[in-house]
C-alpha cells in the first residue's frame, strides 16, 4: 500500500476533553479515525500521552498529534505495508517502549485504526469483513473451540442506561447498570432498549423528580440514588413496564478499583465500608434476587483472591452468570494468561485503546476466545463519533458489545452502524 500522506489534529471527545483524529491518504482514498479515552482505567493500560500543561487542564494531546505529524509520518512515507500486523509491529518498534509511552498509545492507535480502514478498502472489503479475515488467518483452531458460544452473527448489545460512580458523580457507587435485550435481531434489541430507556425516564421522574434525568458520561440517567438495590429495582420496573420481562437481562460494571478504601482491603458500597468477604456475599445475594447476566470488575485489580472465589462460586448458579474482567486484564495477552491461570473470570472486556494497536487487540480477543471466555467489545466514557468498534465486534464474532445508552450521538453512531451491518449480512 502506497502512503501519500498522514496527518492528525486535536479534537474533543464527548466529555469536552481533547483527543486525536488521524487522516491517512493512500492511493485507495482518504481514511479517518479518532480515539476514545477512559475515566476509570486499569494500571496495565498502554500509556495515553497528554500535554500536562494549563491548556484543557492538562488534558491536551498536541504532543501526541505532533508525534503523528512528524515522527510517525516521516517514518512511514518511505515505506509500504501489506498487512495490519506489519504496520502495527512497525509502530510498536518505532515507539520502542513497553507501554507506548514515547509516542503515546493514543497516537499509535489513531494511525493503526486508519490503516485498518485503508487495508479493508484495498481488499475490497467492509471493515467487519476485514477483521473477520484477520481473525480467521490468526487461528482457525480458536474459532472451532468457540462453536456454540456466540449468540449469532451480531453481538448482543449491553446498554448502559443508569450510571453511578465516576461516570455520574452521585452517591451511587456502582458505575454502570446495563440492560441486555435478547431479541430476534439487533434491530429489535435496539428498539427494546430505546423503549426501556424511555420507561426508565418516566419512572425516575416520578420517584426522584426532574433532576433524575441528568445524564452520565455514557448518556445513561444519573439520578441521585444511594443504594444499588434502588437502581436495580428501577431497572426491573422499566423492563416490566416496557413488556420485556422475560427477554432482558441486567449487567453491572462495578468498577471496583474506585471502591477500595484508602488502599486497604475494604470496599465502600451503599455508603458503608465492608470487607472483601462481605462484598462477595453481597454480590451473591444480588445474583439470586435479580436477573443479572454478568458482573464486571467486581473487585479491584489487586484483589485476585476475591476474584477467584467469586468466579468459583457463580459456577453453582443456574442460569449461570459470569464474571468479566476489564481493569484486571486491559486487553493484554499477558494479563489474560494470568487471569486464566488463576481462574479469575469467565469473560473479558476488549478496548483497543487499552493496548494501543488493532493487531494486538485482535490477538488479545482471540486468545480470550481460545480459553472459552465471553468477549465484550467496549467503548470508553470519553467517546467520538467514530463507529470503529461496531465493525470490530462483528468481525471478531464477539458475544457482546458495550456502547453506552441508546442516546447521545457518539453512542448512537455505533448502534446505527450495527444496524447497517446487520442489513448487509442479511442481504
Amino acid at each position: 500500500m502506497k502512503i501519500i500522506s498522514l496527518r492528525a489534529r486535536q479534537i474533543l471527545d464527548s466529555r469536552a476533553i481533547p483527543t486525536i483524529e488521524a487522516i491517512l491518504e493512500t492511493e485507495k482514498g482518504v481514511f479517518y479515525s479518532s480515539v476514545p479515552s477512559g475515566t476509570s482505567t486499569g494500571r496495565g493500560e498502554a500509556f495515553e500521552l497528554r500535554d500536562g500543561n494549563s491548556e484543557f487542564l492538562g488534558k491536551g494531546v498536541r504532543q501526541a498529534v505532533q508525534n503523528i505529524n512528524q515522527v510517525i509520518q516521516e517514518a512511514l512515507l518511505a515505506k509500504e505495508f501489506s498487512s495490519q500486523k506489519e504496520i502495527d509491529e512497525f509502530l510498536i518498534a518505532l515507539d520502542g517502549t513497553a507501554n507506548k509511552s514515547r509516542l503515546g498509545a493514543n497516537a499509535i492507535l489513531a494511525v493503526s485504526i486508519a490503516f485498518s480502514r485503508a487495508f479493508a478498502r484495498q481488499e475490497h472489503q467492509t471493515l467487519f469483513q476485514f477483521f473477520s479475515q484477520q481473525t480467521s488467518q490468526l487461528t482457525k483452531e480458536n474459532e472451532q473451540q468457540q462453536e456454540g458460544l456466540s449468540f449469532g452473527l451480531m453481538p448482543k448489545p449491553c446498554f448502559n442506561i443508569l450510571e453511578g460512580g465516576k461516570h455520574a458523580g452521585s452517591d451511587l457507587e456502582v458505575q454502570e447498570f446495563m440492560i441486555v435485550p435478547f431479541g430476534e435481531s439487533f434491530e429489535k434489541e435496539l428498539q427494546m432498549a430505546a423503549e426501556i430507556y424511555h420507561h426508565l425516564k418516566i419512572i425516575l421522574m416520578k420517584h426522584c423528580g426532574s433532576l433524575a434525568i441528568n445524564k452520565g458520561y455514557e448518556a445513561g440517567f444519573a439520578p441521585a440514588l444511594k443504594k444499588t438495590e434502588q437502581a436495580l429495582d428501577f431497572l426491573v420496573q422499566a423492563i416490566e413496564s416496557a413488556g420485556y420481562k422475560e427477554k432482558v437481562k441486567i449487567a453491572l460494571d462495578v468498577a471496583a478499583n474506585n471502591l477500595v478504601y484508602n488502599g486497604k482491603n475494604k470496599y465502600k458500597i451503599n455508603g458503608k465500608l465492608i470487607t472483601q468477604d462481605k462484598l462477595l456475599d453481597y454480590y451473591l445475594k444480588l445474583l439470586k434476587k435479580y436477573p443479572i447476566l454478568f458482573l464486571e470488575d467486581p473487585f479491584s485489580e489487586n484483589d485476585n483472591a476475591s476474584w477467584q472465589r467469586l468466579n468459583e462460586q457463580v459456577a453453582g448458579f443456574f442460569p449461570q452468570p459470569f464474571i468479566v474482567a476489564d481493569d484486571l486484564t486491559t486487553t493484554n495477552i499477558k494479563r489474560i494468561e494470568l487471569a486464566k491461570e488463576q481462574n479469575l473470570c469467565g469473560g473479558v472486556i476488549v478496548k483497543p485503546n487499552q493496548i494501543g494497536t488493532v493487531w494486538e487487540t485482535i490477538q488479545a480477543a482471540m486468545r480470550a476466545k481460545s480459553v472459552g471466555w465471553k468477549i465484550i467489545v467496549s467503548h470508553r466514557s470519553g467517546e467520538t463519533n467514530d463507529d470503529f468498534i461496531a465493525d470490530l465486534a462483528v468481525g471478531l464474532k464477539a458475544d457482546f458489545i458495550k456502547a453506552g445508552a441508546p442516546a447521545g450521538g457518539e453512542r448512537v453512531a455505533k448502534y446505527n452502524r450495527l444496524l447497517e451491518i446487520e442489513k448487509e449480512i442479511k442481504n
